[in-house]
Order: structure tokens, then sequence, then C-alpha cells
């Protein structure tokens, strides 16, 4: 029976890559010399550190053009509340990966209302569609990449 994963993952070296590079350029640009202007990269986030509020609003857009030139989709990451202590302040962000079970039933009612001949069941963190046919599968990852999700998705493990 034909079959395929609905996934949402991040490759960890690329986003490696975006930060090191983001982090070049703040400290090779005008604005930003003589500060402590970083992206400091933990397990699941990515830490903004400035001297200002205005400096961490200069700093996202270097970092989702990175992101984006790395072929990272920028609906992947979510901005957190900005920390204000006086000397320096702090923006977390937010890798989102894994389908979360909230958008794994959204997944799963999307595709029983188009009436489809395949069933979608929630593995996990991920969405295992399986049918009869290779083209109502096809039909069901056209119609998911058209649709507005919260997060991008991916989609692997396709057998025959």
């Amino acid at each position: 029976m034909p079959s395929f994963d609905i996934v949402s993952e991040l490759d960890s070296h690329e986003v490696t890559n975006a930060v090191d590079q983001a982090n070049k350029e703040v400290s090779t640009r005008f604005d930003f010399k003589g500060s402590n202007a970083c992206f400091e990269q933990q397990e699941d986030s990515i830490l903004m550190k400035a001297e200002s509020t205005f400096q961490l609003q200069q700093m996202l857009p270097i970092l989702y053009a990175k992101m984006g030139k790395r072929g990272i989709d920028i609906s992947s990451l979510e901005s957190g509340k900005i920390q204000d202590t006086g000397k320096t302040a702090q923006q977390p962000i937010t890798l989102k990966q894994g389908v979360g079970t909230d958008l794994a039933k959204k997944i799963v009612k999307l595709i029983k209302d188009k009436k489809l001949k395949v069933q979608a069941a929630i593995n996990g963190d991920k969405v295992r569609v399986t049918g009869k046919k290779r083209d109502d599968l096809q039909e069901v990852i056209q119609m998911l990449r058209t649709e507005d999700l919260e997060q991008p998705l991916q989609f692997n493990n396709f057998r025959d």
C-alpha cells in the first residue's frame, strides 16, 4: 500500500551556518561597531543579544536573510518577547520542528474534508498518509502545499 510521511524538520547544519554568517555580518557592519551584538545558537532556539532593542530590530532581518539564503523557511522561526535589562537586550527565536498535535489534527481534518480515498494517522511528530493509489497521495501533497499552515512541511518516506 503506497504511503508517505508528513514532517516538519530543519537542517541543523544549515541553521548553524546561517547563524555563523549572521554573526559575521553583524561584526562587520558599521552600525554595530563597538557593540556586543551577537546571535547565540542553543539546541532548539537562537538568542539574539544587543545593547538596545533598536539593534535587535536591526538584527532580525539579517538573520531572516541568512536563513532564506540557506534554504530554511523563515516561517519555522518564531520570535519571542524582547527582554530589556538596561545594559543589554535579548530576544529568543524559537526553531519550530516536528508536527505538533494541533497541527497534525488540522492536517488530518484537511485531508478528510477533501474526501480523498486515503487514510491519515498521527505517529508522534509526523503524520502518515496511506492510500491505494499513488495519484491520491500526490493529490494530498499538492493540496497541502497550497494550504497556509503555520509551519513548513516536508513529505518524505514515499513508498509504493
